[in-house]
């Protein structure tokens, strides 16, 4: 991301967000704002408000209080389909993938095509030839080289081949945001690779990217800012050149302050 980036607007912004479950605080007046092109890290240990603040900010919980902005325009999300009709998508650590469909299917897995004329619209025949070439072409977009047969069933694919699929349908359809939860995690150096590739392509791109992880590597090597939260609050925003990874953990865990 280049200095010109954070002068411009936000394309998302959270202000003063909390969230209460019973006399449980997840949020305590957090604001984040999401700048164009840029990989915008969330780091805190369990229990920090991390998964609260994602999901307020996809629909999939309600703020209490705060608000929300796409694009300098207030928001309301009440439910996930809201924050998808808006450009926002998410992979959730679970991928929500059925295994034993293909590729394309997946991509497509509750937006499927219809036929034109007659055959989609009467008789609601799938398109499967436009889903595969559209499929194929998110994934080639993504730069993802290591799957050629867009028709091949998920549960034949490695862990870090669903998940860079997983990140081409996020790309393919979430046109102002992609939010990825631990796309990493159980996964080995490799295939880890893959999907930091496809984070640094969506960036290349210019699509922003929130990051939800725990691995300290991954986060300082694609991250442009990194949002810390600790006890539901913001501990305060780093970036990989002011902090190093020591310095960053220590804020996360309270050892040290902004």
């Amino acid at each position: 991301m280049t200095d010109t980036a954070l002068t411009a607007p936000p394309v998302l912004s959270a202000r003063d967000l909390r969230k209460s479950f019973g006399r449980v605080v997840g949020l305590r007046d957090v604001s984040l704002d999401l700048y164009p092109g840029e990989v915008l890290a969330v780091i805190g240990d369990n229990g920090a408000g991390k998964s609260t603040l994602i999901k307020c900010l996809t629909g999939a919980l309600v703020p209490d209080s705060g608000s929300l902005t796409l694009d300098g325009e207030r928001v309301t999300f009440r439910r996930p389909q809201d924050a998808q009709e808006r450009g926002i998508e998410t992979v959730y650590q679970t991928l929500a993938m059925a295994p034993a469909l293909d590729i394309a299917s997946n991509m497509f897995l509750g937006r499927e095509l219809r036929r034109p004329g007659p055959a989609g619209s009467i008789l609601r025949m799938l398109d499967r030839k436009e889903m595969r070439r559209r499929s194929l072409d998110a994934v080639q977009r993504l730069g993802i080289q290591t799957i050629q047969n867009i028709g091949q069933a998920v549960e034949t694919l490695s862990g870090g081949q669903r998940q860079a699929v997983a990140v081409a349908r996020a790309a393919e359809f979430g046109s102002k945001v992609v939010v990825l939860d631990e796309p990493t995690a159980a996964l080995g150096v490799k295939e880890s690779g893959l999907v930091l590739e496809a984070i640094k392509t969506l960036k290349a791109r210019g699509l922003p990217v929130i990051l939800i992880s725990h691995n300290m590597p991954h986060v300082w090597e694609v991250a442009d800012r990194i949002h810390v939260q600790r006890l539901g609050g913001c501990a305060g925003v780093i970036t990989p050149t002011s902090h190093t990874m020591t310095e960053g953990v220590a804020i996360m865990t309270g050892a040290a302050t902004l």
